[in-house]
């Protein structure tokens, strides 16, 4: 294994990686694992293109989630996340929802693999596992979504094979440890226009974290409003058409000793503001898609020759360290959740 350089995090823009080699599995892709590299040490954010993910099925995932968030809230409320249990998926309401202790302005709802009652893990009452809740008003929502989750399932496993290589690891070391069996999560957030007369900078979307896991893939629309934090500033993740926007986690960030760093993130909602040319008042949407290892994989340090754990306690906004658990995903996943939707935790956990 080469020695590898000291992470810059200074950077001013993101990315964008061509990752069609990967997809094809071609011999380019060792080119692509290069750039994926830079990114993962620069900032941990790039966009990818060429990721052959159907846009009109992503059209369609827009337009009926567009349609639920324009219904009025005891409508909503029929699928809300009480009713799912441990398995944690359902809508919640503006303001349910806390990131780092403070309320986020955006509604939205929780997916996750779909697993009936006879899965062993829903046998055994496993958190975070079971069946979904979707809305039975709108025709294609359920089938949508479950074909969106499985294509970007595939991505995921496509993405992951070219962080392996990155790291000058076996393709399928990840899925040979932690991701044969990935824990999916998928959301889908809404965040309502807020009126311009309104104190709207105190008013974020989503407000400075971190993700859990090892890698989220984000479709957005193209209101913007994602911020990645660069020691130079906040850096804008502006929508690029037909592309994602795809981050390192907490896990990939303690895998690598902090190599690939698990860099903050806020979401200033932009919606209902107005510019020198119009009023905008179509709320924004946005689809985290979450890659993460399985639920009782323990996850351990990847042996990297040059790298020394990057403690970086005292630069987050928590100041907790990643590296400083010991334990499985969902032993880390549980602790987290729980702080987000502290009233929920109280009736599942």
């Amino acid at each position: 294994m080469k020695i590898l350089p000291v992470v810059n995090e200074r950077f001013s823009q993101i990315p964008i990686i061509d990752i069609s080699a990967l997809v094809s599995k071609t011999g380019e892709r060792h080119t692509v694992a290069s750039e994926i590299y830079q990114a993962c040490c620069e900032c941990g954010f790039f966009y990818i293109v060429g990721h052959g993910i159907d846009e009109d099925l992503q059209q369609r995932l827009e337009l009926l989630s567009r349609q639920f968030f324009a219904q009025d809230l005891e409508t909503k409320l029929k699928i809300r996340m009480a009713l799912g249990g441990k398995a944690w998926r359902g809508y919640f309401p503006v303001g349910s929802e806390l990131t780092s202790g403070k309320p986020d302005q955006k509604e939205g709802i929780y997916f996750g693999a779909e697993l009936g009652k006879e899965h062993p893990l829903v046998q055994d009452d496993t958190p975070m596992h079971g069946s979904n809740l979707f809305p039975s008003n709108i025709p294609l929502f359920c089938e949508t979504v479950l074909e969106y989750m499985e294509a970007m399932t595939q991505l995921g496993h496509t993405l992951m094979a070219g962080i392996a290589l990155s790291l000058e690891l076996e393709e399928s070391y990840f899925a040979d440890r932690y991701t044969a069996d990935p824990l999916i999560l998928f959301r889908i957030f809404n965040y309502p226009a807020y009126s311009s007369s309104s104190d709207s900078e105190d008013k974020w979307g989503v407000g400075e974290h971190t993700d859990y896991g090892i890698l989220t893939i984000l479709k957005q629309d193209d209101s913007g409003g994602l911020q990645v934090k660069s020691k130079s500033g906040w850096v804008a993740a502006s929508p690029i058409p037909n592309s994602f926007v795809c981050n390192i986690g907490d896990m990939l960030d303690r895998m690598t000793g902090g190599l690939y760093r698990s860099t903050p993130h806020r979401v200033q909602n932009l919606s209902g503001r107005v510019d020198a040319k119009r009023l905008v008042t179509r709320h924004r949407l946005s689809f985290p898609f979450f890659f993460d290892p399985n639920f009782n994989a323990e996850v351990k340090l990847i042996e990297l020759d040059g790298v020394l754990i990057n403690d970086d306690k005292k630069e987050r906004w928590d100041r907790t360290s990643v590296h400083d658990f010991h334990g499985t995903y969902g032993d880390y996943l549980l602790s987290k959740v729980s702080k987000v939707f502290p009233e929920l935790r109280r009736t599942v956990l």
